[in-house]
């Protein structure tokens, strides 16, 4: 296409200016201007070629794009179709639920005690959410173990619904983050996974690359953990099936998914 055939259909010039336009001088109308813009487009080569220095390239560059999937499940531990259907059928009730009330658990006050922390503070959100005891590695006595009490400072802050329904979307990424490169290197424990359900419960779709990439994080994680039970009535053998099936069946993570 002859681009000077092309401009004046696109951008219409009227030929009623006497004056000789001075191009070194900005444009004093909107066709001068379109004037300027032509002549400096008629100016460009149609075709350019980059000069690169081959000495300046770097001899190897890699891109660490993780699109590893999850290990398999040793045998016999992997979940059935039916129950994983059942559990994104009852997630996808819970994320309505909360979405549906948000507005109102977001209005209800905290209890003195309850201090969120920042969105930044990392630590802070770790030991907000899991506890004292779980993040300084505090051995429970028995007597404690039976009867725990309610010193949530100790044991970690549920995710109760008015605490969760005042997050925004980026703090809730953030202490997925935390969360996730806290159980990167140690177990699996009750407290973590019911944030990390009521979290992905609160993630807005569609979502954002950086939680698309952390619940892909997680599902790895949690199926590296499952790999190496030694019982398939360990505790924690259901609830790691469960964040699987959420990233993989919900979030369609679908690579990432148990298969019968």
């Amino acid at each position: 296409v002859n681009f000077d055939e092309l401009m004046p259909r696109l951008l219409p010039l009227e030929s009623c200016d006497t004056e000789e336009y001075n191009s070194n001088e900005p444009p004093r109308n909107p066709q001068e201007y379109l004037r300027q813009v032509q002549r400096e487009a008629s100016l460009c080569p149609d075709v350019v070629v980059a000069q690169i220095d081959p000495k300046k390239l770097k001899k190897k560059q890699s891109v660490n794009v993780s699109i590893t999937g999850c290990l398999a499940a040793p045998q016999g531990f992997s979940p059935s179709l039916k129950w994983q259907q059942q559990q994104v059928s009852k997630f996808s009730e819970v994320r309505q639920s909360v979405n549906k009330h948000r507005q109102h658990w977001k209005s209800q006050f905290l209890d003195d005690n309850v201090v969120m922390p920042k969105t930044e503070d990392e630590d802070g959100w770790k030991r907000f959410c899991l506890g004292e005891n779980v993040c300084l590695d505090i051995q429970l006595k028995e007597e404690d173990k039976v009867n725990p009490g309610l010193d949530y400072v100790k044991t970690g802050f549920p995710p109760f619904l008015s605490i969760v329904s005042k997050l925004n979307q980026s703090t809730i990424s953030a202490v997925l983050e935390y969360l996730i490169n806290w159980f990167e290197e140690r177990d699996f424990v009750p407290q973590l996974g019911r944030w990390l359900y009521a979290l992905l419960a609160c993630l807005e779709k569609p979502l954002l690359p950086e939680a698309h990439s952390l619940i892909r994080q997680l599902a790895r994680r949690c199926s590296a953990v499952r790999a190496n039970l030694e019982s398939k009535d360990d505790d924690r053998l259901s609830a790691l099936n469960l964040m699987i099936c959420i990233v993989a069946r919900y979030f369609e993570q679908n690579d990432l998914a148990d298969n019968e």
